[in-house]
């Protein structure tokens, strides 16, 4: 498997509505609707805190919620032609124009044979979802609560709460095999209940808040973000990690953001070069 070449076609001149975003400086390009959602930093922070070295295998992994696919691709760029050469994703999206470009995108990177793109609803999943077990599931569930307003259509459906967080949650967890990874990115005002969605059916939880960086007057800002991991069916306490902190007080990256969001390293390393 290797990274999208100068080869690989671009869109086709018809397609007013859809452009191309470069992604891991260059590594993924993606499709995505010049109006409607836009891709910011959360699926490629998302990607990076899934484990692919370590204890146990991670050859299957779920993409639910996958939108144009971000994410994924992400995920499958960061595996690069080394051991995790056998990685195989799956994304679902229950939105049928923003699947195809997911799809698209897959092919347009050289990984339609690595990337699996189906149409349907996480809570009423098609069959071909639930043919096996996966070794993990990430996601980057909807977050904007009931009535928020929208200028776009597509937007407004990325974004409404229209499932409640705890049946996200389950829902993923029903995909995954027994000990298998469950990573979420999600509004770090809502620990609570994504920590309580996984009460029972989850543990040995893992939180890493993302930093915005220091405010104006140089004082610390509060995390706007947060990642997740836990284990399927494992019992154990959990560990709050130091997080990333994303901005430095001018406004750019910091080295280790940048690490993540250009380089594709992963969220543990960039957390322990952050450290040093």
């Amino acid at each position: 498997m290797t990274a999208a070449g100068p080869s690989a076609p671009p869109p086709p001149r018809e397609d007013a509505d859809v452009e191309e975003t470069a992604l891991l400086d260059g590594r993924v390009r993606l499709l995505q609707p010049v109006r409607g959602y836009r891709v910011a930093f959360d699926p490629v922070l998302l990607a990076a805190a899934v484990p692919l070295t370590g204890p146990g295998r991670t050859a299957r992994v779920l993409d639910a919620g996958t939108g144009t696919g971000a994410a994924a691709l992400c995920l499958l760029a960061r595996a690069g032609a080394d051991v995790r050469a056998g990685l195989q994703v799956v994304g679902l999206e229950i939105e049928a124009t923003v699947a195809t470009l997911a799809a698209r995108s897959a092919a347009l990177n050289g990984w339609a044979d690595r990337l699996e793109i189906l149409t349907g609803d996480l809570c009423a999943p098609p069959a071909a979802l639930t043919a096996a077990p996966f070794d993990a599931v990430l996601t980057n569930p909807p977050y904007l609560e009931d009535g928020t307003p929208s200028p776009d259509a597509g937007r407004a459906r990325a974004h409404a709460t229209v499932v409640p967080l705890e049946h996200w949650v389950g829902a993923c967890l029903d995909r995954l095999r027994p000990k298998g990874r469950f990573v979420v990115i999600h509004r770090a005002d809502r620990i609570d209940a994504l920590l309580a969605a996984l009460h029972g059916r989850a543990g040995a939880a893992e939180i890493l808040p993302l930093w915005p960086g220091p405010g104006s007057d140089g004082g610390p800002r509060p995390a706007r973000r947060v990642i997740v991991r836990a284990r399927k069916g494992v019992r154990g306490p959990a560990t709050l990690w130091p997080g990333l902190v994303l901005h430095t007080p001018d406004g750019p990256p910091t080295a280790a953001a940048d690490a993540v969001l250009r380089h594709g390293c992963s969220l543990d390393d960039a957390m322990t070069g952050q450290r040093g």
